[in-house]
């Protein structure tokens, strides 16, 4: 297979496929964002029609909407009812240097619904949450009253967005009106841009009319849902004074206090009329001056969110799509938002809609024209459209949702899971992929959060005995452990800030990056070889543990020996060391002899078992013994031929219904690093539920897991390996994709 002469037509590339809508689809609405903040749409393009987005019911819990407006720094926690810490859950587990305390739980976790779990665990796992900021919708006034609109009133619906510039258009229909409403966020601020030109907009006094409405909720604890509407005397809405910003332009300051949580949003554009109508709602409608050469009235306007005080809000810290990286966060009154409102609408010199529509426009085609690009378009095989559709809008998702300054949430910036909390043995599959894509300043926000939580994660480490710092499973930005059966005995996310900063070392290496990451390196590392205790056999792993495949956790107290993480201990160590000898630091022996002396893998029947205790393996979950050779490079530990035996034999009979989205890269990877092309294929587009890709490039798992971001890192993960190669590889063109397949690639960097 030869690789592609000309160079690849990015813009070509990335337009055909557009996302285009002329329907209501409840499960795929589209967003706008910049990896700090995200704004998901209906039709209508805003959030006109919540309740047509669900987030569907878990339990007792009532359903959520796709419709979220969030930032990374939207935080909010509910006051507890006394001084809650982790004390009360934390428990005794023996082990093989003698009983070791974990955070555990009183009560229970099944299908993810808590169950007898005492007041404290269920706050510190609920808070803090993460924050709807606004729900921002089309309403109708008409004698006076304002009322929602049904989906039924809009006709003619027709919805485009364009990849290339960011820009979301929207058309319809209402009261025999057309409307065309042009939505975007700016890329590097946290601000919402918006116009709207329809006759329907009419003016003050002039009868029926449409109207933009925002509506603010109070936090909520629940696990999928980030807005809390029935609680309106818990919090504070407050529309200031307008103040003038641009020529001809009026900003408003909306102030919003939720106990320790407060933000401002400012309204800003011209000839808008804007009013308080509730406790908690805004009304946006036109002005007397807003009709134009006669096709009707336009609101021409901006949102920017805007965090202020101390409490869980946090500043923005990335550069933003197409922007440069700064090596610092500058700490200005208008990037914190501690000054006061006038001042921060004058600091920003915030613009109307159209402005941060051209913005946009600037903005992300230098996104698309940097780092890798990826091409199937002349393969004859069928599928290649498909997975050229979803590398295409992958990357879209990935920008908009996992390139900010925290490790992401698994649904994003869209709506909540797990409470908006984040989970760091995801972190790789939503960000690795960006330095694979050599756009590595859209990893680094996020890897440097872990310096931020380095004391707290060292005394967790302490507490346990063991050396350097013990990374947390699922938290929030202060990076305090949730009470969990589970997630506090994994492990495997230990090794992966060592992977991502090699693979950002890799993407720039030089002495920069080994300086800034060191510590978070050697230190990740100084833990994992403390961690792992010598026998006569080698080096062993628990118990007690939990491994990747989460199958276990009811016996996490004599679970030992996961294949893939000893295969991942192996390899990491190794890299620490690396990272040292670059440095020209003396070698760390213990790491080095840990790595060195881990102990096989399980092999029962000539097939890698998950663990090396019965039941050995069960067909449920994540068959993560496959990431022991694919995701891990080759190691001394596996041998070839048994991962190829263990990768058919899960291919045969796998529970796929209980899957997760990063699986089928995970077993694309290892099918490419084994040199079997077809299969590596075949499972990136394996007919399973868990592998559905809506039309908006979202990953579905289930109705409460509507979209799961780790699937799209996976497959930009998987693709980028089985394209650019990877260290000691076979040297042909993209060796991961089949012989007959034309793959245009370039700017991809090698895999290790």
């Amino acid at each position: 297979m030869e690789p592609a002469g000309a160079g690849i037509d990015r813009e070509s590339l990335v337009r055909r496929h557009n996302v285009k809508q002329q329907e209501l689809d409840p499960r795929s609405p589209v967003s706008v964002g910049n990896g700090e903040f995200a704004f998901t749409m209906d039709l209508t393009g805003l959030q006109t029609f919540p309740g047509s987005y669900p987030v569907g019911a878990r339990d007792e819990l009532p359903p959520g909407t796709l419709l979220g407006t969030q930032a990374q720094w939207g935080w909010h926690s509910v006051p507890p009812e006394a001084s809650y810490d982790l004390s009360g859950s934390t428990v005794l587990y023996d082990s093989p240097r003698g009983p070791v305390p974990y955070v555990d739980m009183v009560g229970d976790i099944v299908d993810d619904r808590e169950t007898g779990t005492s007041r404290a665990e269920t706050w510190l796992r609920a808070n803090a949450h993460r924050l709807d900021l606004g729900r921002i919708g089309f309403k109708w006034v008409e004698g006076g009253e304002e009322r929602a609109l049904a989906p039924a009133e809009i006709t003619g619906t027709e919805q485009t967005l364009d990849l290339w510039s960011g820009i979301v258009t929207s058309h319809f229909t209402v009261a025999g009106h057309p409307v065309t409403v042009t939505t975007a966020c700016h890329p590097d601020r946290d601000q919402l841009g918006l116009r709207v030109e329809s006759a329907a907009l009419g003016s003050p006094g002039t009868g029926p009319r449409l109207v933009i409405g925002v509506d603010f909720p109070y936090g909520s604890e629940a696990w999928h849902d980030a807005a809390d509407w029935s609680r309106p005397d818990a919090h504070t809405t407050t529309l200031n004074q307008p103040t003038p910003t641009h020529p001809g332009q009026t900003g408003w300051v909306v102030q919003r206090e939720l106990d320790d949580s407060r933000y401002q949003v400012v309204i800003t554009g011209r000839s808008l009329q804007v009013e308080q109508t509730g406790q908690h709602s805004v009304r946006i409608g036109a002005g007397d001056h807003s009709d134009s050469g006669g096709r009707g009235s336009i609101l021409d306007l901006s949102f920017a969110f805007l965090p202020a005080g101390d409490g869980d809000c946090i500043p923005r810290g990335n550069a933003g799509i197409g922007q440069a990286a700064p090596a610092t966060q500058p700490a200005t009154e208008a990037s914190l938002g501690t000054g006061p409102a006038s001042g921060v609408v004058r600091s920003l010199e915030l613009e109307a809609g159209s402005d941060v529509a051209a913005a946009s426009a600037a903005g992300w085609p230098k996104f698309w024209n940097s780092g890798g690009a990826i091409e199937l378009h002349a393969t004859s095989d069928p599928r290649a459209k498909e997975l050229e559709r979803r590398i295409v809008l992958s990357q879209y998702l990935t920008a908009i949702n996992c390139s900010g300054s925290l490790p992401p949430q698994e649904t994003g910036l869209v709506c909540n899971s797990w409470r908006g909390r984040f989970h760091l043995e995801m972190h790789w599959w939503h960000a690795a992929h960006f330095a694979q894509w050599n756009r590595t300043e859209l990893l680094l926000p996020s890897l440097r959060w872990y310096s931020t939580v380095l004391e707290r994660s060292r005394q967790t480490a302490k507490q346990q005995g063991f050396e350097g710092v013990r990374w947390p499973k699922q938290v929030g930005p202060d990076g305090r452990e949730s009470p969990s059966t589970i997630g506090t005995f994994l492990i495997w996310q230990q090794p992966h800030p060592i992977y991502l900063a090699e693979l950002a070392y890799r993407a720039n290496p030089c002495r920069e990056v080994l300086e800034e990451f060191a510590e978070i390196v050697f230190e990740s590392a100084a833990f994992m070889a403390s961690f792992a205790h010598p026998t006569q056999r080698g080096f062993e792993l628990g118990p007690p543990l939990v491994p990747a495949q989460e199958s276990y956790g009811s016996i996490r107290g004599r679970v030992s020996n996961p294949t893939f993480e000893l295969a991942y201990w192996q390899w990491a160590l190794g890299i620490a060391s690396d990272w040292r000898d670059r440095l020209g630091l003396e070698p760390v022996a213990a790491w080095e002899d840990v790595a060195g002396g881990m102990v096989k893998p399980h092999v029962v029947d000539g097939v890698y078992t998950a663990i090396d205790v019965e039941p050995f393996t069960i067909r449920t979950d994540h068959p993560s013994m496959l990431c022991a050779l694919g995701f891990v490079p080759r190691t001394g530990l596996i041998d070839p031929d048994t991962m190829r035996a263990t990768l058919n034999d899960v291919l045969a009979d796998w529970d796929w219904a209980s899957t997760w989205g990063w699986d089928y890269p995970v077993m694309a990877m290892t099918a490419a690093r084994l040199e079997d092309p077809e299969a590596a294929v075949d499972a990136l587009l394996l007919d399973a539920g868990k592998n559905t890709v809506l039309p908006n490039g979202h990953n579905r798992q289930t109705d409460s897991l509507p979209l799961y971001l780790p699937g799209n890192g996976g497959l930009l993960a998987a693709v980028a390996l089985m394209a650019a190669g990877w260290d000691n590889g076979p040297e042909r063109h993209a060796p991961g994709f089949p012989p007959g397949w034309t793959v245009a690639w370039e700017g991809l960097v090698k895999a290790p």
